[in-house]
C-alpha cells in the first residue's frame, strides 16, 4: 500500500512540475487528441491533421500579433475589424486595377495585396497614437476603433461581398502549395521566424516583455515606452492585415463580415498558450501550438457534428479555464520560490 501511495505522490509531483513550468496546454492537447480520437475515427488522419494546420494559419497570424499586445499588458479587440477591413480594401483594388488591366494580373495582386494591408496597419497606427501618446485604455482604444473600421468596411460595400478578382490570386495564395508546402502555411512559417528573430534575437525585441513586466521601470532603464506601444499594435495590426488577405483568397472574395470572432479566438489562443494577461510574460512558440489547439479543437467538434452555438460555449470555456490554471500556476510559482 505504502509503494502505492508513493508512486501516486511521484505521479502528482511530476504532473506539477509539469503543469508550472510548461503550462496548461501540453494537457488541453493531450486530452483534445484523446476524445476526439475516439469521437471520430477521421480525427487522426494525415489529410485531416494537414486541413487543421492549413485552417488554422489565420488564426495563427493574429495570435501572434495579439501576443504583442498582451505582451505589452494590453489586448486589441479590432484584430476581426482588420481582418474584414484588409479584405475588403485588398479585393476592392485588385479588382479595380484588374478590371482596367486584364493582362496585368500579377500587378494587381501586388497591388490588391498592398492596398488591403496598408489599410489594415492604419487601423493599428491610429490604435497605437491612441495608446501610446494619449493614454487610452487598449480595451476602449481597441472597442472604438472596431466600431470605426467595421463601419468604414460596411461603407465601401455596402455589406456586398466584393469580387472581380483574378482567379490567380486564389490559385496561388489561397489553394496553392510552394516546394510542398501550402503558401498560406508558408507565409505564416515567415512571419513566426522573423518575428521569433525580432522578439529574442534582437535588443528591441526585450522591451516589449519589460515594458508589460513594469513600465515605468523600462521608461527609467531607458526604453522608449511609447515607441514600443505604439510599435506593438501598429505591428499587431499588419498581422491581421495580412491574414486578412490570405483568408480573402481563401474565400475568393472580399467580406465585410469575417473576422468577428478573432479578438476572442487570438486572445483564447494566447492565454491558453500562457501568455499572462497582466503583461510580460509569454513565449511566441506556445502561441503558435495554442492557436493550433484552437483550430483542433474546432476541427474536433466539426467532426462530431456539435453545434456551432455549443463550440461558442466550448471555447469560452476553454479561455477561462486556462486564465483561473494561470493563476494557478503563479501561486505555485511563488510557493516554489518561498
Amino acid at each position: 500500500m505504502s509503494v502505492e501511495r508513493a508512486a501516486e505522490g511521484a505521479v502528482a509531483r511530476f504532473l506539477k512540475r509539469a503543469f508550472v513550468r510548461l503550462g496548461i496546454l501540453p494537457f488541453l492537447l493531450l486530452a483534445a487528441l484523446v476524445i476526439f480520437s475516439l469521437m471520430s475515427e477521421n480525427f487522426l488522419t494525415s489529410r485531416n491533421l494537414t486541413n487543421v494546420l492549413r485552417q488554422s494559419v489565420y488564426l495563427t497570424i493574429v495570435s501572434i500579433g495579439q501576443m504583442l499586445a498582451l505582451l505589452t499588458g494590453g489586448f486589441d479587440l479590432s484584430v476581426g475589424t482588420i481582418l474584414a477591413l484588409a479584405s475588403v480594401a485588398g479585393a476592392m483594388a485588385m479588382a479595380a486595377i484588374y478590371a482596367a488591366m486584364p493582362e496585368a494580373v500579377w500587378l494587381s495582386i501586388a497591388f490588391g495585396c498592398l492596398a488591403g494591408i496598408a489599410a489594415g496597419t492604419m487601423i493599428g497606427v491610429v490604435n497605437g497614437v491612441g495608446v501610446a501618446f494619449f493614454n487610452v485604455s487598449p480595451f476602449m482604444m481597441s472597442l472604438g476603433m472596431a466600431s470605426v473600421g467595421f463601419g468604414i468596411a460596411l461603407y465601401l460595400t455596402g455589406g456586398v461581398p466584393v469580387y472581380g478578382m483574378p482567379i490567380q490570386f486564389g490559385d496561388t495564395f489561397g489553394f496553392g502549395n510552394l516546394i510542398g508546402i501550402p503558401t498560406p502555411v508558408l507565409v505564416a512559417a515567415c512571419l513566426v521566424l522573423a518575428l521569433y528573430a525580432f522578439l529574442y534575437r534582437t535588443p528591441y525585441g526585450r522591451h516589449f516583455y519589460a515594458v508589460g513586466g513594469n513600465r515605468k521601470a523600462a521608461s527609467l532603464s531607458g526604453i522608449n515606452t511609447r515607441g514600443t506601444l505604439f510599435l506593438t499594435y501598429v505591428l499587431c495590426a499588419f498581422f491581421a492585415a495580412v491574414a486578412g488577405i490570405l483568408l480573402t483568397a481563401r474565400l475568393d472574395t472580399g467580406e465585410a463580415n469575417i473576422g468577428a470572432s478573432m479578438p476572442l479566438e487570438s486572445i483564447a489562443a494566447c492565454v491558453i498558450a500562457g501568455v499572462s494577461l497582466r503583461g510580460g510574460v509569454g513565449r511566441l512558440e506556445n502561441v503558435v501550438l495554442g492557436a493550433l489547439f484552437i483550430g483542433l479543437v474546432q476541427n474536433g467538434m466539426n467532426l462530431a457534428r456539435i453545434e456551432s452555438y455549443l463550440q461558442m460555449v466550448v471555447l469560452g470555456a476553454l479561455l477561462i479555464l486556462a486564465v483561473i490554471a494561470d493563476q494557478i500556476r503563479l501561486k505555485y510559482l511563488a510557493t516554489l520560490k518561498d
